[in-house]
């Protein structure tokens, strides 16, 4: 293999899944109660089920993104290895990540002129940025060069499709994604926001249902909408904390829309700071966002 694809943390796959398709993760930096933390895919420094519990218990989370000295501490080795980098970064409409990978990409092929180290900016969060990953990952397996893959993301990561709810509006409201009086009468209310990642690589509101069963069935019914090829394609559910929940969307999808391929993991720190405990998130292809 020619080059190797990098993505971080929070594309939300399991250390399983991470193995199986050959990728390299550069760990997301977050902090609870003022403790510095990285956010590892097998929670080597905090299991993801205590980060949750801790949140449940009203600490405080934040988040940062890797400086390009991270990116390139990650990547050095590889290029000394003769080895070129795709690198597939969380959206640049939610964090700096791309940004400082691009000043990384730029130090490292100066040093190294014969090396490539290639940035897409995915538009992408959670599993989105996994499962656009992965993809990568089998174009890669099928051959496709470096550029190829690097020009096939580009085409195809506005039909990756981004569809969540959340079961506590407060941690919406403290990322700036929802008023303090909508998240004061939301909650009182049992009112569920269902939200997507946009073409510009954003989090937005796009309607509000009253109950918990109601948004995640919301949640199919967008996939029913969009969905290119339900029976052959991926469909990847995130969580967190709240298996029982991401079941429930499987089973319905399995039965509603005939598909196979699915797999199922939590959400990690870096977005789970700003969903909150209880958020059921769904990806896939589809015609459009």
């Amino acid at each position: 293999m020619s080059y190797i694809i990098l993505t971080e943390s929070n594309c939300d796959l399991s250390p399983e899944m991470i193995k199986k398709w050959n990728i390299e993760v550069l760990p997301m930096p977050y902090t609870v109660d003022g403790k510095p933390y990285l956010g590892y895919p097998d929670g080597r420094e905090m299991k993801i089920e205590e980060f949750y519990r801790l949140l449940r218990e009203g600490k405080e989370s934040k988040t940062a993104a890797p400086n390009p000295a991270d990116f390139v501490e990650m990547a050095e080795p590889f290029f000394k290895e003769g080895k070129d980098i795709l690198y597939i970064g969380f959206s640049s409409g939610l964090s700096s990540t791309c940004i400082n990978a691009n000043m990384a990409a730029a130090e490292l092929m100066e040093k190294y002129p014969e090396r490539k180290f290639l940035v897409v900016d995915s538009l992408c969060a959670s599993m989105g940025l996994g499962l656009l990953t992965v993809l990568a990952c089998d174009k890669r397996d099928e051959g496709l060069s470096i550029e190829e893959n690097a020009k096939w993301v580009e085409e195809n990561k506005l039909h990756l499709c981004h569809w969540f709810t959340v079961n506590d509006l407060f941690h919406l409201k403290r990322g700036g994604r929802v008023s303090a009086t909508s998240a004061i009468l939301g909650s009182a209310l049992g009112i569920k926001p269902v939200l997507h990642v946009d073409n510009e690589g954003h989090l937005i509101p796009v309607s509000k249902v009253r109950g918990r069963k109601q948004s995640l069935d919301g949640l199919v019914k967008m996939m029913a909408e969009t969905v290119t090829d339900a029976k052959n394609g991926y469909v990847f559910i995130s969580h967190g904390d709240c298996l029982e929940d991401a079941k429930y969307v499987e089973k319905q999808i399995k039965e509603k829309l005939g598909s196979k391929k699915f797999y199922i993991n939590f959400i990690g720190t870096s977005i789970g700071t700003h969903s909150g405990p209880g958020t059921v998130a769904l990806f896939f292809l589809g015609s459009q966002r």
